[in-house]
């Protein structure tokens, strides 16, 4: 065990600083899950046990997303092509998985405050079955309309050639998307960040060694090219699936998924689906707001959408583990206001917040002073010509996304503070705001009516990102959030 006390009163933060030598020891209690109250105690503490976790758990997350562009890139400017336009509509099925593990986080995190464990059982369950439900209804047209869909996209015909069997494999498997969310959402919720954390390792571990095996056809694998990328993220993330079922269904961490509280429970599933329809408007507003941007840049060709897929991904690998740090300030958020500490719940936030601002700032520099060589790294290297263009845009883009990494850092807290209070409708309304009547507007004025092109359409993207900080600030300052029920 660590060797920092706790504080004797659940009220009290004193913000005792880890002695030395006891960091390791603090490091260790987190990836090993070692169970604490997080509403009591000391503060530092919490986050971190949550945080060390978390973000390892999104670092991991983020590798995945640069090492699949990377082997995609292999394939020329096409493939990485549809890679972006299928993302642009699978964040759909992001929207809903996410807006679902917002309200369950936020109902389990509360019932775990409230000592309610056998509540927080029948929110886990209703939202497994929510999901099955969902990803049965999106994953049939999904398998059925795949070229349709890219066309819609405006794809070309080369590209809707190339990437079919890409989109139709991960739009009919959308289910293994869900319940990784859903059941991380769990863990997280129960304070058990650890086990969230080893699922999606074990997830994406095997999603690196797959992915280059079915692409290329190494060894005894066959050679699937980008359909192959599709299979392995899909095996992948299924096996994730099975540890973290096998864990909730033998109470491995805090929770386990059995007796009476097993069981549909219709109330409990209304509750959910009340808080999760404003979670998942919130991304649904945010996510489709990213298929326009798509469609604005496909109009400049393949090799523009190629080099903002590299940008947009690399941009991701840098702010996956700050949604790690954003998610331990939801955890401590539910679980404190259902012990009814709404002033600890605050200052955890601010505490998240300072620690997301100072990663993301020397982030932030690190992208502004070698973007070049960064997004050099994913091109194909077969034509210079082609691959000098799609560097251009994709250096642009990723330079003027780092501009706003530090404003990025405190909005990404804020949202999930308003999302682990349960609070999902303040942000849905923000991103209404900022991004479809600030950001699209914005990206298409100046990349297609004031000649900016390719880098107009980042341009816009920092800007609204920045907006909903500002807006987020003095809404949580305001305080209506500590009120919420769920």
């Amino acid at each position: 065990m660590s060797s920092i006390p706790e504080h004797p009163s659940p009220s009290v933060d004193q913000g005792v600083t880890p002695p030395r030598g006891s960091w390791w020891s603090l490091v260790r209690d987190a990836l090993r899950g070692v169970e604490h109250d997080h509403t009591a105690g000391d503060l530092n503490r919490s986050i971190l046990l949550l945080a060390v976790p978390m973000v390892l758990e999104m670092a991991m997350e983020s590798v995945f997303a640069v090492a699949d562009v990377f082997f995609v890139g292999r394939l020329g400017p096409e493939a990485v092509a549809t890679v972006g336009l299928t993302e642009s509509v699978i964040t759909l099925v992001y929207a809903v998985a996410i807006g679902l593990s917002m309200s369950t986080t936020a109902m389990v995190s509360r019932r775990i405050g409230e000592k309610d464990r056998d509540g927080a059982v029948r929110a886990a369950t209703q939202a497994l079955v929510l999901g099955l439900l969902v990803a049965v209804g999106l994953g049939i047209p999904g398998a059925i309309f795949a070229p349709e869909i890219l066309a819609l996209m405006q794809a070309d015909p080369e590209t809707i050639a190339v990437g079919s069997g890409f989109t139709r494999v991960l739009l009919a498997t959308n289910g293994v998307i869900l319940f990784l969310f859903l059941q991380n959402a769990v863990f997280r919720g129960a304070g058990d960040a650890a086990i969230a954390m080893r699922s999606l390792w074990l997830a994406n571990g095997i999603n690196l060694v797959l992915d280059p095996c079915l692409i290329f056809g190494l060894g005894p694998f066959p050679e699937l090219g980008l359909t192959g990328a599709a299979v392995a993220t899909t095996l992948g993330r299924g096996c994730g699936v099975a540890y973290q079922f096998r864990a909730l269904r033998r109470g491995t961490g805090r929770l386990r998924l059995a007796g009476p509280e097993f069981r549909v429970h219709l109330e409990t599933m209304r509750k959910l689906v009340r808080v999760s329809l404003g979670g998942i408007g919130q991304f649904l507003v945010a996510t489709s707001s990213w298929i326009f941007l798509m469609r604005i840049m496909a109009g400049f060709g393949a090799t523009a959408v190629a080099g903002w897929t590299i940008a947009i991904r690399v941009a991701m690998f840098a702010l996956m583990p700050s949604w790690g740090l954003s998610n331990a300030a939801a955890t401590l958020v539910g679980q404190n206001l259902g012990a009814k500490q709404p002033d600890r719940a605050e200052r955890a936030v601010w505490r998240t917040g300072a620690y997301n601002m100072a990663f993301l700032g020397a982030v932030s520099v690190t992208m502004l002073l070698w973007a070049e060589p960064i997004v050099s790294l994913f091109l194909a290297g077969d034509d210079p010509g082609e691959d000098a263009a799609v560097l251009a845009v994709g250096v642009r883009a990723l330079t003027i996304l780092a501009y706003g990494y530090v404003f990025y850092a405190w909005g990404m807290v804020l949202l999930q503070a308003f999302n682990g209070a349960g609070d999902t409708g303040t942000p849905t309304r923000m991103n209404l705001l900022c991004f479809w009547a600030c950001e699209i507007p914005l990206a298409w004025l100046l990349a297609a009516r004031l000649g900016v092109g390719p880098p107009g359409v980042a341009w816009a993207v920092m800007i609204a990102e920045v907006l909903l900080t500002v807006i987020s600030l003095v809404l949580f300052r305001r305080g209506a959030w500590k009120t919420r029920q769920v």
